[in-house]
């Protein structure tokens, strides 16, 4: 079993959720974890909970707030090595009810803070010879989906520049690669089951039916699942592996 022992690996927004799980799968594979988020509260509770787990608070839509912190991370584990792009939100309405406000919040912290965080860890991986930055992406990267054109907007463009970033960095040891979760079990999830039943009138039953059925397997994904396949990616025996988008959806068609 291949092991992360001797890498330092960011993740953003590790608080909760998937970043969470990504969080506790990369401690068990053995990486020194930088766990990042804006509350310091339920980081801390984490990381006492890991090996080798360390909290810094950061803004990743804030380029100051995120070059500080990637310097002390730096100075106090190492220069990481894995970048995990966890820090994400979701926001919905009609595209004619779209504000400018929701429009630029979601394109912020869904892709300017990858792109902030890409950049800050790049040259100690180009010194290095090798690295990992992996953004977790969603389906919504992949397709499209109703009354969330700015959420829609933002994954697509991660995933652009998953792309485009893994060209230029392919032959300097570093690989960049998305993971795309279809809908999954998570705090984000809860909120969005909320606002259908104040928007709609659903009760909360109805409401988790209709996200569920978007998935073949006529479930809900499991965060761990996720965390599973951004391991994977981390790992040296996935040197092959970048520019990838990778649907984690129980098989949910993606038709672009």
């Amino acid at each position: 079993m291949s092991t992360l022992e001797g890498q330092i690996a960011i993740v953003t927004g590790a608080g909760t959720g998937i970043g969470a799980a990504i969080a506790e799968r990369l401690s068990t594979d053995g990486a020194t974890l930088a766990l990042v988020g804006r509350r310091e509260a339920p980081l801390k509770e984490l990381a006492d909970r890991l090996n080798n787990a360390h909290a810094f608070t950061a803004d990743v839509t804030d380029e100051l707030s995120v070059t500080s912190m990637v310097a002390k991370v730096t100075q106090e584990l190492g220069a990481p090595g894995i970048l995990v792009n966890n820090a994400g939100a979701a926001e919905s309405a009609p595209f004619d009810r779209t504000s400018l406000d929701m429009w630029n919040s979601m394109l912020a912290v869904n892709l300017t803070g990858a792109f902030l965080c890409a950049r800050s860890v790049l040259p100690a991986m180009k010194k290095a010879g090798t690295g990992r930055i992996v953004t977790v992406a969603s389906t919504a990267g992949l397709k499209g989906y109703d009354y969330v054109a700015a959420y829609c907007a933002a994954k697509h463009g991660a995933i652009g520049m998953t792309r485009a970033l893994a060209g230029e960095v392919a032959r300097k040891g570093i690989t960049v690669n998305a993971v795309c979760p279809g809908f999954t079990e998570t705090p984000m999830l809860e909120e969005s089951i909320a606002n259908i039943v104040e928007k709609t009138g659903m009760d909360e039953d109805a409401a988790r039916k209709t996200l569920t059925a978007t998935n073949p397997q006529g479930r809900l994904v499991d965060p761990a699942e996720v965390a599973d396949a951004v391991a994977w990616l981390c790992r040296a025996e996935s040197a092959s592996m970048t520019g990838q988008a990778i649907a984690v959806a129980g098989g949910e068609v993606m038709t672009g």
